[in-house]
């Protein structure tokens, strides 16, 4: 598998009125083409900072990321983030908040049919075709974050980047969600980084699981692969001595290693 994703002794610090506040430290990863890696901890460990580090929305204050042997240095479409708040325009349709983001990336080499029929194209891989003309406001909640997931493959991107996308969501949505993506991902061959809280999820979900120790200065506990065949059906998993092992450790780490170590 080709390496994608590279990090190198990366550091994050912030000034704040109370003086330098070190949230990551000594951060060391690599991630490969095609991998889906979930990042877990508790509340302030950091995750969602190492995720903007990735998105170049941030930059490290020490160490290096790469991305295609390409140094991060700020954002870019091959790069593709979703946040917990679906960040839609709100004036615009489904459609239209998709075909966006599609002529920001490919507006210089593509026609404009070639730009709708990708934006049709994404509507369909999350099966939103019977919603391109409606606005956010006369959709769900899950609705929309699978109109944010659309926009964010639509742009063909190296990496696809979520924050806790479906950390609103109630439960069955989410349950709904998260198969959706199995499925996207399944399709399309893609590399991805997820933030979560739900440990459910974070083992469902990967290939491994990059378990964060508690802030401040917060780093990389442990990382957990995932030996667990895909396609994976989560009422099969229920009774999977595997994920119900993989599970386990992971709550261990959570909720004994760092509970003591806080």
């Amino acid at each position: 598998m080709e390496r994608y994703l590279h990090i190198e002794q990366a550091g994050m610090i912030f000034e704040t009125r109370q003086g330098a506040f070190t949230a990551l430290r000594d951060i060391n990863l690599e991630i490969q083409k095609g991998e889906f890696v979930t990042l877990i901890g508790h509340s302030g460990c950091g995750k969602s900072t190492l995720l903007n580090l990735i998105a170049g929305l941030t930059l490290p204050t020490s160490g290096y990321l790469f991305l295609s042997e390409r140094q991060i240095g700020g954002p870019g479409p091959d790069r593709g983030v979703v946040f917990q708040n679906h960040s839609l325009l709100p004036w615009l349709t489904c459609f239209e908040n998709i075909h966006l983001a599609v002529e920001r990336v490919f507006a210089e080499k593509e026609s404009k049919a070639q730009l709708r029929e990708r934006t049709q194209k994404a509507l369909e891989m999350v099966g939103l075709t019977q919603a391109a003309e409606k606005r956010p406001h006369e959709i769900s909640g899950g609705m929309k974050q699978r109109v944010g997931i659309a926009r964010a493959l639509a742009m063909e991107p190296k990496v696809l980047l979520l924050d806790e996308p479906f950390g609103a969501l109630d439960a069955l949505t989410r349950a709904k969600l998260q198969d959706e993506l199995m499925r996207i991902v399944a399709a399309t061959g893609s590399t991805v980084v997820m933030v979560t809280h739900d440990v459910d999820e974070a083992v469902l979900l990967a290939d491994r699981v990059v378990m964060m120790t508690n802030g401040p200065a917060a780093t990389i506990g442990e990382i957990l692969s995932i030996d667990l065949p895909r396609p994976r059906e989560r009422l099969a998993m229920a009774s999977e001595p595997r994920y119900l092992a993989a599970r386990k450790a992971v709550l261990e780490f959570l909720y004994q290693k760092q509970l003591k170590a806080a």
